[in-house]
């Protein structure tokens, strides 16, 4: 009988059932040396720092111009394993928040001009339909175990009525931004969509295929548009509060998406949003977006509600 150690017996177990006995190799003095000992730094080798609105960062190790995750020091740029890598994550606040943040995004109701296939744009003549009305009222229900420390909307009718159907009886702050305003187009607001592509036929097939590029005197609203997203974003972001609800339009609604993910306008039509759609996103104290939930509408065809 071998001897035994702390009540053990010495003496290897026998092997399992089809599978042979053979000693683990034992590795050489000189692997061990490379696991263990760390080479003088080449001089294509650099430490690399720096920092975001005061908050100084180090990246340990830089080769070739390229950081490497070796000896990582993050102080505030850390987010899901994107050690401050540069353009690996966008800040929308370019500023440390005092914690995270939730967004709910909501689509407002089916409108009239929805209905009769009209270009809305930034007109305030289109309202919501008793269809429309309903659809807000599903929303509401359907968020009734999430809390919201303030509800932001467009000032526009269609909007605003809707935003007004999902706060009813809340007590926190209904507040009104213009930069949540749908975006300007021109002469075509009003205008079915038949009669555009027919009395602008170049215009309308820019703006449906090409809406990066859709212009009217020298004004392109797309583009336009993401610098309002931006604006909102921060406005939005920087408020006191953890929870937020967000009532708006599809063209601002898809750069509000676009601008968070950190997608060009040249994107636009890549996110779809339909009447009472939500969308949800969390934020990190560096104001870096993860998109949670896209265009969520199982409430408009059941008694769902979400928990976030």
């Amino acid at each position: 009988m071998a001897t035994k150690t702390n009540g053990f017996p010495c003496s290897s177990p026998p092997p399992l059932a089809g599978f042979s006995r053979s000693p683990l190799p034992i590795p050489s003095v000189g692997f061990l040396r490379l696991l263990f000992f760390r080479p003088q730094r080449p001089a294509n080798i650099r430490l690399c720092a720096g920092k975001l609105d005061n908050q100084k960062y180090q990246v340990g190790v830089v080769i070739n111009n390229i950081p490497t995750e070796d000896q990582v020091i993050s102080h505030s740029l850390t987010t899901g394993g994107a050690y401050g890598f540069e353009g690996a994550t966008t800040s929308l606040t370019n500023e440390l928040m005092p914690s995270s943040k939730r967004v709910t995004l909501v689509r407002h109701g089916l409108s009239s001009w929805n209905e009769q296939s009209r270009v809305q744009g930034s007109s305030n003549l289109s309202i919501l339909t008793d269809t429309g009305i309903k659809q807000a009222e599903k929303c509401r229900n359907s968020l009734v175990n999430m809390t919201f420390d303030v509800c932001f909307s467009s000032p526009i009718s269609r909007a605003k009525s809707t935003a007004e159907i999902l706060w009813h009886g809340r007590q926190e702050p209904l507040i009104f931004l213009d930069s949540l305003k749908e975006a300007h187009l021109f002469f075509l607001e009003g205008m079915t969509n038949a009669d555009a592509k027919k009395k602008y036929p170049e215009l309308y097939t820019s703006w449906r295929e090409d809406p990066a590029n859709f212009h009217v005197d020298g004004i392109y609203p797309i583009r336009k548009l993401w610098g309002t997203a931006r604006e909102a974003w921060k406005e939005i972001l920087l408020t006191p509060g953890e929870n937020f609800l967000v009532v708006t339009h599809k063209s601002i609604l898809r750069a509000l998406i676009c601008t968070a993910l950190g997608l060009s306008p040249e994107r636009f039509r890549a996110i779809d949003v339909n009447n009472g759609g939500i969308s949800i996103f969390t934020f990190n104290k560096q104001g870096e977006a993860v998109l949670q939930c896209l265009n969520a509408t199982a409430h408009m065809y059941s008694d769902h509600i979400y928990h976030f």
